[in-house]
């Protein structure tokens, strides 16, 4: 498939969990190392990961580093890595603990100008924003605040300070399993039709990942259909061989 799955990791305490609504109150431990869950993405074929300090963003700076470290060790992932980053080292910090990308939200938000340093100083590709939206307005840290910011006058702002690329979740779906924020996503991309836009919360199908294709949005941050067996890795890798031209070529051959 044209549009990138991007698999999750949340992080608490060192362990892989799973919010709901973004509420600490109601998560999901999963036991098994967040290496592992990992390899096990690598071994099917994907190559990026979407890996989130939940302890960082609550706490407003970085804990869970050893995290990163391994999984980056370990693995060829491309691992775009945040939560609580708010200075110039952690920045630094990250991308040479081997993050290939930097998740920002709440600094873009509060400090727009230590973010547009950033985007100079380390390049606008070496940046994942993350606009984090409940009733159309951005929320910054860790979801816990609302501001008045309306998401697409924020989108805006970015792309026109040289961001590249945007993932954005409607807090409100965020792991409730009962599809994607379809109407928020069209209204975005008919504002701002040149985004790169990723799709985040509240996937449940390998069908909505097709229509968020249609669409037009380039990649899919999923987490709790995959932990949950709602969506099949292999069922994806199958249908991304169909619609590969290469393997067409190959198959037809």
């Amino acid at each position: 498939m044209a549009i990138e799955l991007i698999p999750a990791i949340d992080i608490i305490d060192g362990r892989c969990v799973r919010l709901t609504q973004g509420d600490y109150q109601l998560q999901t431990i999963y036991d098994a190392d967040p290496l592992d869950i990992a390899r096990s993405f690598e071994a099917a074929g994907l190559r990026r990961l979407h890996l989130v300090d939940l302890d960082g963003a609550r706490q407003r700076k970085v804990k869970n580093w050893d995290v990163l470290a391994r999984i980056v060790q370990h693995t060829s992932l491309v691992v775009d890595f945040g939560g609580g980053i708010t200075t110039t080292d952690e920045v630094k910090r990250a991308l040479q603990t081997g993050a290939s990308l930097v998740v920002v939200g709440s600094i873009a938000v509060r400090q727009p100008e230590l973010f547009q340093q950033w985007l100079q100083e380390f390049g606008p590709d070496k940046f994942l924003l993350g606009a984090d939206v409940r009733n159309n307005c951005i929320t910054i840290h860790g979801w816990q605040q609302t501001t008045s910011l309306a998401v697409i006058e924020f989108l805006q702002k970015q792309l026109q300070m040289g961001v590249r690329q945007v993932f954005c979740t409607d807090v409100a779906r965020d792991g409730m399993l009962q599809g994607p924020a379809f109407e928020l996503y069209a209204s975005i991309l008919k504002a701002l039709p040149d985004i790169h836009l990723i799709a985040s919360g509240g996937i449940q199908s390998i069908d909505d990942i097709t229509r968020l294709e249609r669409m037009g949005l380039k990649g899919v941050i999923v987490g709790k259909a995959l932990y949950e067996g709602k969506i099949s890795l292999q069922e994806w890798i199958q249908l991304s061989k169909v619609k590969d031209p290469a393997t067409r070529q190959q198959h037809d051959a």
